[in-house]
């Protein structure tokens, strides 16, 4: 059987565990405030400082070597998790993301495009632990709470986020004006953050919620996961398949992600072929993506607090599938949209929300699916999962508007979704 809503980790008195559980999200709130506003602040100006060193080309690159750099940093910072705690792997994320941020520092200086790609890969491993921030928030919560832990982590990262980008002119001019070449402010910024944040983690996040949460959680009745094992990639693939919630809880991690980077990064250019006027047409990519960020972070506090709801039988299950019916209506809306700009706000709102389901519940199920000493690895399996998915879904929404149209692109979009429906429809019985 899998590790359910009903499950106790006991052991520990539940005040002292209460305590601890108040004091990690504490401290992963400042390191995720930190380290998403380095994150943002940085990337949205790699693409424009690749531009320039190395042409238009390049700089499409530059984003697509930021998410690989996440997807693949995912699973050996899970594993450094699995071996010495969450404020281990969290530290070495962040450190390496600061060491991206340094290297990008250097390559505007030098003016080298590939001191610049090296950089962004590493940049990555910032990424990375930010979303990896996520799990920690859930070692120690309560199983009725844990949903909404897991959503309020995600919530917290739109403060950085918004705070990043309004914030890149400001600091790109105090580093001008220090006699450094442009582009390069954001990344002191994000360097300053993520060494604060790594900070945060090392000094305050004790004791670590993962090791404490094997250390309280007495007899889990978790599975096939629940046994010790020396991690690795192939023997987290082999928990995951074993595991019907842990395949539905991946499977949505990967849908969410593919069909939102799918539909949100071809949405700028179709609206560009609108005919309207350059300020016109920014403006309305403003709107449109402005939109999408709403439906993404706005309304996880209460994804997760349906997740969480008894009421709903699995109220995990439910929100996944709620999710994936937003992604489907998403499709329908902007599939049809045509030129109607509120209605592709409209749909790429519900992409983000889709995606917000998914993530907040299908993380919470692959989280209890797998006892507390199995989770990093199987964790960093499915976010190494869900960030290739998305690069690949980005690459082929290209090819597909190229050869057809953003119409079909959304309906084979819609389509590619259904198998998980399927998949979360079925009685699951472990």
């Amino acid at each position: 059987m899998t590790a359910t809503l009903s499950t106790v980790e006991p052991a520990r008195p539940a005040v002292e565990v209460e305590r601890v559980q108040r004091r990690t999200l504490a401290v992963l709130t400042v390191s995720q405030i930190l380290g998403s506003f380095a994150g943002v602040a940085g990337t949205s100006v790699g693409v424009l400082l690749a531009a320039t060193l190395a042409g238009t080309a390049v700089s499409g690159l530059a984003q697509s070597v930021v998410t690989v750099g996440q997807g693949l940093l995912a699973v050996p910072l899970s594993r450094l998790m699995e071996r010495r705690g969450r404020r281990a792997g969290l530290v070495v994320g962040y450190a390496i993301g600061a060491g991206g941020a340094a290297l990008a520092v250097l390559a505007a200086g030098l003016r080298s495009a590939p001191v610049l790609l090296v950089g962004l890969l590493l940049f990555g491993g910032a990424n990375a632990g930010l979303y990896l921030t996520r799990y920690a928030a859930a070692d120690l919560a309560p199983p009725a709470n844990r949903a909404r832990h897991v959503a309020f982590i995600l919530w917290v990262a739109t403060l950085g986020a918004v705070l990043g980008p309004n914030l890149a002119a400001t600091t790109d001019g105090v580093a001008h004006r220090a006699g450094l070449a442009p582009y390069t402010g954001p990344f002191l910024a994000a360097l300053v953050g993520l060494g604060l944040g790594a900070a945060v983690l090392a000094v305050l996040l004790r004791p670590d919620p993962l090791l404490l949460a094997r250390a309280v959680r007495g007899p889990v009745d978790a599975g096939p996961g629940d046994r010790p094992s020396a991690g690795g990639l192939r023997t987290a693939l082999r928990d995951i398949r074993a595991s019907a919630r842990a395949r539905l809880g991946v499977a949505a991690l990967v849908a969410g992600n593919a069909s939102m980077m799918a539909v949100m990064a071809m949405t700028p250019a179709y609206i560009g072929h609108f005919g309207h006027s350059h300020d016109e047409t920014l403006r309305i990519v403003g709107v449109t993506i402005g939109a999408h960020v709403i439906g993404m972070y706005a309304f996880s506090p209460l994804l997760g607090w349906l997740a969480d709801r008894a009421w709903l039988g699995d109220g995990r299950r439910a929100v996944i599938l709620g999710g994936l019916g937003l992604l489907l209506a998403a499709c329908a809306v902007t599939g049809t949209a045509g030129h109607d700009a509120a209605r592709l706000a409209l749909g790429l709102g519900l992409v983000g929300l889709g995606w917000s389901a998914t993530i907040v519940a299908g993380s919470t199920m692959l989280t209890e699916a797998v006892a507390p000493d199995r989770r990093p690895a199987v964790q960093g399996v499915g976010d190494l999962l869900m960030t290739l998915a998305a690069a690949g879904a980005g690459l082929l929404a290209g090819v597909i508007t190229a050869w057809s149209s953003f119409p079909t692109l959304t309906a084979m979009v819609a389509v590619s979704l259904l198998p998980v429906v399927a998949l979360g429809l079925r009685p699951h019985r472990g």
